[in-house]
């Protein structure tokens, strides 16, 4: 998505069904709700009031407001209810709920995905394919989704930046003390120290940079392909001082150069794309000293689920992260294997810190509504950014995905375990 407008959306032109073919489309969607084993789901529309489920699990409440939505979820699957709910045909009485409801009951959903909406697959997997992150179109896709611009993100991001998954240290603690905490345990586990020489993959805002060259001494050089991004990392680096410590480049991964003492990449991973993992690793390994250390934090779908998620194309895709794939901790570490001389030393699941990050980035968002319509996004792109926070809370609750830190060693020195 180039720009924030609703006219900047793929408006997926399509006839309007008939009074007939609604009904149809209607009963299509309904019968395969009525398999649901785990939750409860009330569905309202103008036709009346249908129950579904009964087991343990979730409970919402679905309103249709367009009947016209059903043939959206028939036509195009998941990704058209996602589109439906964009332009306001139907809401939910807890919208992260319902996405751990069909989570849940994921074989019921598939059935749906596998009627008339695998016609549209097709067209979705060679879209996704055209925006394959080579090194242009890396470029192109790093700006869809990054260079909204930097007022955006700082109405419901906490103060340091951070866009990526929080370590909450206790019950009461504020999203800024998860994010502060993030980056001094990933500071810990690199075992930053005066001397080193840090290479980040993924600058970010530069929170994590600014953190490790003032908090730990280091070096630290620092690459992103977003424009908004850089401008933004490089004012907070002179209003900082750190001008001699940190450097703030316009760089491709695959075009660094040199070897460094540690290396880092947050939540980078998942815009590399699955077939260019093997590269992106190769390139970690050869950038590393002998005796260097690599910490990746990275975002990773179910094992169970990899194979299948890699041959089909979803709503972030479509609409948040174009060119991106969620690898699964298996493909990252045979990956790993493959490509580099790299040992893993450590690994901590945080995925649940992620599900509560993300419910209070929804929250801040939503709160903000008005300062977001004046920097010129409509309804239907609040709409789009309301799904998507809650449709990876509620992966991240049902453990469909998950969100990991990887320590690697490179062979050559000795190196304390990570903290």
């Amino acid at each position: 998505m180039a720009a924030g407008s609703d006219e900047a959306l793929d408006k997926r032109p399509a006839a309007a069904p008939d009074g007939a073919l609604l009904r149809f489309f209607r009963r299509q969607v309904l019968a395969r709700l009525a398999r649901l084993e785990r939750g409860r789901l009330t569905v309202t529309d103008a036709m009346g009031r249908a129950e579904f489920g009964g087991g343990d699990g979730n409970s919402a409440g679905l309103r249709i407001a367009d009947l016209s939505a059903y043939a959206d979820i028939v036509r195009r699957g998941t990704i058209g209810a996602a589109e439906a709910y964009m332009q306001g045909k139907w809401t939910a009485s807890d919208l992260t709920a319902l996405v751990r409801l069909m989570v849940a009951n994921r074989e019921t959903m598939e059935g749906i995905e596998a009627g008339l909406a695998r016609l549209a697959a097709p067209v979705q997997r060679l879209s996704h394919w055209w925006r394959r992150n080579t090194r242009r179109q890396a470029r192109r896709n790093i700006g869809a989704h990054y260079d909204l611009g930097n007022e955006f993100y700082a109405l419901f991001l906490d103060a340091t930046m951070s866009y990526s998954a929080g370590i909450f240290p206790g019950p009461a603690s504020s999203l800024e003390e998860a994010a502060v905490h993030k980056l001094d345990l990933i500071c810990r586990k690199l075992d930053l120290r005066p001397g080193d020489h840090l290479l980040e993959i993924g600058t970010g805002w530069g929170g994590l940079a600014l953190h490790a060259a003032s908090r730990c001494g280091c070096r630290v050089t620092t690459t992103t392909l977003s424009a908004r991004q850089r401008e933004y990392a490089q004012a907070r680096v002179r209003a900082a001082g750190l001008e001699g410590r940190v450097t703030v480049l316009d760089r491709d991964y695959r075009d660094l150069e040199g070897q460094f003492d540690k290396l880092v990449s947050v939540e980078m991973i998942e815009a590399v794309g699955l077939g260019f993992l093997d590269e992106y690793f190769r390139v970690c390994n050869a950038r590393l000293r002998p005796g260097g250390r690599m910490l990746l934090q990275g975002i990773v779908i179910a094992d169970q689920l990899y194979e299948q998620a890699r041959r089909s194309v979803d709503f972030i895709q479509q609409y948040i992260f174009p060119g991106g794939a969620l690898p699964s901790l298996a493909a990252i570490q045979a990956a790993v294997a493959r490509s580099t001389e790299l040992r893993a030393v450590g690994l901590q699941d945080i995925g649940e810190h992620y599900a509560r990050t993300l419910r209070e980035w929804r929250r801040r968002f939503m709160a903000q509504l008005p300062a977001v319509r004046q920097l010129g996004f409509g309804e239907e792109f609040i709409r789009m950014w309301e799904f998507y926070l809650a449709y990876c809370e509620g992966g991240f609750l049902e453990r469909s995905i998950s969100d990991v830190q990887l320590v690697l060693d490179k062979p050559g020195g000795v190196q304390p375990l990570p903290a």
